[in-house]
């Protein structure tokens, strides 16, 4: 007797309902870990998209126009939801990313620290007044939403990443519409269950799945006001240049090739834990990951040994096992990628202190795995220092000072994140002050800002003018309006000059 297996069908989540919309095409949903095929995609077409932006335009004019008070009510029943479903949030991440549950209750957290800063939008909108500037005249000043703006997320923190948008736009009065990756999508439906249950009002969030004709739908469209990207750079300055074509305002962040510099007088046990942690959590697949190890002097040799001993320890399985430290890649497109990179830079002479683009995980040897993989005396010249490897590689660049490893760091077109473990407060703070860097760790190697400051980098790695969440996010989603006023008594209401007034 045979079995047939009836594939999940994930849907739009548009104007307050799940639906499949009308186009005719799909994709595949994968487990990493597995290989196997769990769900099949509807991706949108341009009827859905434009059903999607008018039923965003039309909340977003009542939205609006919502007090602070029952929009911050909101908010604070969508916190509560998102705290009480961590758990699946977290097995529909693990499930469809393959990162291990523990680190995806992680990005979950990081995202209700957002949530929880866009609580406070009702002091984060406060105006400013100018009483009397003139005989009977004030000027104050607030801040008004766009209306409607699309967020385009990335694969590699299916929560957060969304979490890092939505709160910051609803809270500031827009309507959202967001489209996840194609690779998991299903906890972006979730959240927005969740925000109808919070008593968003149907079309101020909605999910659109889709590929790069509805990206382009949604950077063209005359109705989508504002746009926040997360993803690589190339496709971030694409998207940040069609965007602004069409006169929309963009964040668009992109990659990243983080480097950590170790001085010889760092706790080196203490700093090879965190660049362990740090190269291969998530299996590399962060924007903040520390990609690139810069040993400065004498710290290279037992750096190194250090390094070594831990990636052999790490704890590579299903993400779903309890003591799981790291998963699978997220596709195979990616394993080959990877594995490219690291063949590339053996070949030209680099060191293969540890090699993990064999691996095999037992019961599991469809899935995409790649080892802990560390690489010592990469030079500038290797496509696995030039390249965003964006897996569980860590390369090793010596050099011997801290002004060449600063030089090094400087002349790298990304500028994400960077960090330096040592324990002179001298070299931290000079440091800190001379690289062409957005965020900076201190004997810190994922420095990610907490929510009520603001996430971006420099250089390549950021496209506009504004950085992500925080008191940049308030800005974005928003523009300002200045009110000159003037309420004079009846019987001195005239006074008009053809001169430009002053007092």
């Amino acid at each position: 007797m045979s079995t047939t297996t009836t594939l999940t069908t994930i849907k739009h989540f548009i104007n307050g309902v799940e639906t499949a919309g009308t186009g005719d095409r799909s994709q595949p949903v994968y487990n990493p870990a597995t290989g196997a095929v769990t769900a099949e995609l509807r991706l949108a077409n341009r009827a859905d998209l434009d059903a999607t932006v008018a039923a965003a335009k039309a909340a977003s004019e009542k939205w609006g126009d919502f007090s602070l008070a029952k929009r911050t009510a909101v908010l604070f029943a969508f916190r509560e939801l998102v705290a009480s479903h961590v758990d699946e949030l977290a097995a529909l991440v693990t499930a469809e990313h393959g990162k291990v549950i523990s680190d995806a209750k992680g990005e979950i957290g990081r995202g209700l620290e957002v949530i929880e800063f866009a609580c406070g939008i009702p002091t984060l909108l406060k105006g400013d007044y100018s009483d009397q500037v003139s005989t009977g005249i004030d000027v104050f000043s607030f801040r008004e939403p766009l209306g409607v703006v699309a967020g385009i997320t990335p694969f590699n923190f299916p929560v957060m990443v969304p979490l890092w948008m939505a709160p910051m736009a609803i809270a500031t009065g827009n309507a959202f519409i967001l489209k996840p990756s194609e690779r998991d999508p299903s906890a972006s439906m979730l959240l927005a269950k969740l925000w109808k249950q919070a008593g968003l009002p149907d079309g101020v969030f909605q999910v659109l799945h889709g590929d790069k004709e509805t990206v382009d739908g949604l950077l063209t469209h005359p109705d989508v006001d504002g746009i926040s990207f997360v993803g690589s750079t190339p496709i971030a300055q694409y998207v940040h240049e069609t965007a602004t074509k069409h006169g929309k305002r963009v964040q668009a962040l992109g990659g990243a090739k983080n480097h950590a510099i170790i001085m010889p007088d760092a706790d080196l046990d203490n700093a090879a834990d965190h660049l362990a942690a740090a190269a291969f959590g998530s299996a590399g697949e962060r924007c903040m990951a520390i990609s690139v190890a810069v040993a400065v002097g004498d710290a290279a040799e037992l750096l190194v040994k250090k390094v070594e001993e831990r990636a052999l320890a790490v704890k590579v399985k299903n993400g779903t096992e309890p003591d799981a430290e790291m998963g699978p890649v997220i596709t195979p497109a990616s394993k080959e990628r990877i594995v490219r990179i690291v063949t590339e830079a053996e070949a030209a002479g680099a060191a293969m202190v540890v090699d993990g683009r064999d691996l095999v995980v037992p019961g599991h040897e469809e899935g995409f795995w790649v080892g802990p993989t560390v690489i010592d005396h990469v030079t500038a010249g290797m496509s696995a220092y030039a390249e965003e490897i964006f897996g569980p590689v860590l390369v090793v660049v010596r050099v011997e000072d801290l002004d060449e490893g600063i030089k090094l760091i400087n002349s790298n077109p990304y500028g994400n994140g960077t960090a330096i473990f040592t324990s002179s407060g001298a070299n931290a703070r000079k440091f800190q002050r001379s690289v062409t860097v957005g965020m900076v760790g201190i004997n810190v190697p994922l420095p990610v800002p907490v929510a009520y400051h603001s996430f971006g980098g420099w250089k390549a790695s950021l496209f506009g003018d504004k950085h992500i969440y925080g008191p940049e996010g308030v800005s974005f989603y928003t523009r300002g309006k200045v009110i000159t006023s003037r309420w004079p008594e009846p019987t001195h209401a005239s006074g008009a000059s053809y001169n430009f007034p002053s007092n």
